[in-house]
């Protein structure tokens, strides 16, 4: 007791509730960015316009951060010239080796149609997967297409759905934009691209470029994809 008949705290008790306060103090660590590979191939330039806009709705969620990739191209120069193609982005990088794939916490393919289904160079991006899904290295992570059509009836559905095979081999989990553009996906005041699968453009004879209706459909797919993975990551 002391004089004012007060209780002395004893110093071990204090030391000890003291240690205990330290070792109950967690430290965060930090958050990591959530990756979506947007994964594409463009011969005149449309699927890539709808690419880098995709980029922008993935990368105004907040955690989530959308990566561009083009696909090689497997056309020799002498073809792409009598095509009339343009050069490639290069400010844009190829992936290399299927293996960078695994990095992605999600996708989102997009692609021109041949005869309503995936061109073939993106074809030959799944066709190199065969270790990947083997080893079920892409087993669970979402992914999404967008397209381009030459014309209206030239396969905006079709083509997003028969390259759900590939997904389905893989285990991975198709997620289609649905209607929620909301009142964009019923305008019929112009001709547009994209469909409940995902985006689309009309490229015509390859002249004609993205309307602004078919990017802002492209931003709000990337956006809609990002929350998802988001979800599904975070819960």
């Amino acid at each position: 007791m002391g004089k004012g008949g007060g209780c002395v705290v004893s110093k071990n008790k204090i030391s000890k509730s003291s240690n205990s306060a330290k070792k109950s103090i967690n430290v965060p660590s930090p958050i990591k960015n959530l990756k979506i590979f947007i994964v594409f191939y463009s011969m005149y330039g449309h699927v890539a316009s709808l690419a880098k806009r995709m980029k922008k709705g993935v990368d105004s969620v907040d955690g989530v951060e959308g990566v561009l990739y083009r696909v090689p191209e497997t056309l020799s120069e002498d073809v792409l010239v009598r095509m009339q193609a343009p050069p490639k982005d290069d400010s844009i990088p190829e992936i290399s080796s299927p293996s960078e794939l695994v990095n992605a916490d999600g996708f989102l393919f997009g692609f021109p149609t041949r005869f309503g289904c995936m061109a073939a160079q993106m074809k030959a991006l799944f066709d190199s997967t065969g270790l990947l899904w083997k080893e079920q290295r892409l087993a669970g992570k979402p992914a999404g297409f967008f397209v381009s059509t030459g014309s209206q009836g030239g396969g905006q559905e079709t083509t997003a759905w028969t390259a759900i095979t590939q997904l389905a081999h893989h285990g991975m989990l198709f997620v289609p934009i649905g209607y929620t553009f909301g009142a964009g996906m019923f305008d019929m005041d112009s001709v547009r691209g994209g469909s409940p699968y995902g985006a689309g453009v009309f490229a015509g004879n390859g002249s004609k470029e993205a309307t602004e209706t078919e990017l802002a459909l492209a931003e709000h797919q990337g956006k809609y994809m990002a929350g998802v993975v988001k979800n599904l990551v975070h819960g």
